[in-house]
């Protein structure tokens, strides 16, 4: 059996690794290979077991060994390659789709992603609707670096329009500050409060 596993989701890719393989299996840097390596690897047998588990990392930079895979899908061992990336241009991926099994683990997209940006704005005319939006996105999220966030969007608020409201946010913000700072309250609860107070600036 051999699979290439790709893709920036690792904790996925390993997850399925290790339902295939179990928890013991060799590891070998694909990095550090020799073309003269791959018969002891894919063809070679061990002392403990005719049936070798092995992960390969990282096989397709090293582009003289890769390219020599297509010569040995006939293995009795069960062999995962995993790679972060894979040019779906190479000759050698192009002799081995069709033959063995090739699977994505992509990076996951979280939903709420843009919810971020969208707060500021949201809590400027519903402070209520901005912190039902705010506890969907609060697992993902440091308050600092959200706090940070908001500051920009404020700014970018005044550089657009400089009215009182745009000024009166800053100032807000200013004072939300030195809370996060001083305050033995939640960053959180602090953060909440002044998104409450926005809409009635």
């Amino acid at each position: 059996m051999l699979k290439i596993f790709y893709g920036e989701d690792r904790i996925r890719a390993k997850n399925e690794i290790e339902r295939i393989l179990g928890n013991n299996y060799e590891v070998i840097e694909g990095s550090e290979l020799e073309p003269s390596d791959l018969p002891n690897i894919f063809l070679g047998a061990s002392l403990l077991s005719a049936n070798r588990k092995i992960l390969i990392r990282d096989l397709s930079i090293n582009k003289p060994v890769f390219e020599k895979l297509p010569d040995y899908l006939t293995s009795p061992h069960d062999i995962i390659i995993l790679e972060t990336k894979l040019d779906k241009r190479s000759n050698t991926y192009k002799l081995l789709r069709d033959k063995i099994e090739i699977k994505e683990f992509p990076a996951k997209i979280d939903p709420n992603a843009n919810l971020v940006f969208g707060i500021y704005n949201t809590a400027k005319k519903d402070g209520k609707k901005a912190i039902k939006d705010l506890e969907k996105i609060k697992p993902n999220q440091d308050p600092m670096m959200f706090f940070g966030l908001l500051v920009s969007q404020a700014l970018k608020d005044f550089q657009q329009n400089q009215g009182t409201k745009e000024k009166k946010a800053l100032k807000e913000l200013s004072k939300l500050d030195l809370d996060l700072k001083s305050s033995k309250l939640s960053s959180w609860l602090l953060i909440e409060s002044f998104l409450l107070r926005l809409s009635s600036l």
